[in-house]
């Protein structure tokens, strides 16, 4: 499995590392510690399979002349039944243009008609802790309530993910590819 995610500005992604890393130290969650690789992001889009040397030199090509994206983090998130957290931008025309010019250009690509990430069913977030429990979910709200305000950042670079896993257990997505934007 594959994902294409968007990066943010360094000072974003250290705050955001900042915040999993308290969770972590006051034993809310150790979501940013459960697999290898993880960094704060905005998943994009994935697919089931790739031809990976064909995907990787389209996104070279389509991502060129790509500028940054602004983005303003509004919103403090759960995701219903899940035991997921997350911190959502306001959905401005930039960003969803940014997202539906991936799937209009990448749509061949597209194996998964269901994908949550497919415009139309797609809510951009970035995971702040996943799977808590009813008790650390309340606990990691409150406490992120209280810590996030409302965040300025920039999408900077896009990155394709290749999920890893050992004994059918998923332990990593190293980025493959990556493309700084303009």
């Amino acid at each position: 499995m594959y994902a294409v995610v968007a990066f943010f500005d360094d000072s974003t992604e250290q705050y955001l590392e900042e915040i999993w890393r308290e969770l972590r130290e006051q034993s809310i969650s150790n979501y940013s510690i459960e697999t290898k690789d993880k960094r704060p992001h905005i998943t994009l889009a994935n697919y089931d399979c790739l031809d990976k040397e064909s995907f990787m030199k389209d996104m070279d090509i389509f991502y060129d002349s790509k500028s940054r994206v602004d983005i303003v983090f509004s919103v403090l998130g759960v995701f219903l039944n899940t035991g997921t957290l997350f911190i959502s931008p306001t959905s401005s025309k930039a960003l969803l243009d940014f997202h539906n010019n991936h799937h209009e250009h990448f749509n061949t690509y597209n194996n998964d008609p269901n994908s949550l990430y497919i415009s139309g069913n797609w809510i951009p977030h970035c995971t702040i802790a996943n799977r808590l429990s009813p008790d650390k979910l309340t606990e990691a709200f409150t406490y992120c309530s209280q810590k996030i305000d409302k965040l300025k950042a920039k999408i900077k670079k896009v990155s394709l993910l290749e999920f890893v896993y050992e004994d059918d257990v998923f332990i990593g997505a190293p980025s493959i590819f990556t493309k700084e934007l303009e």
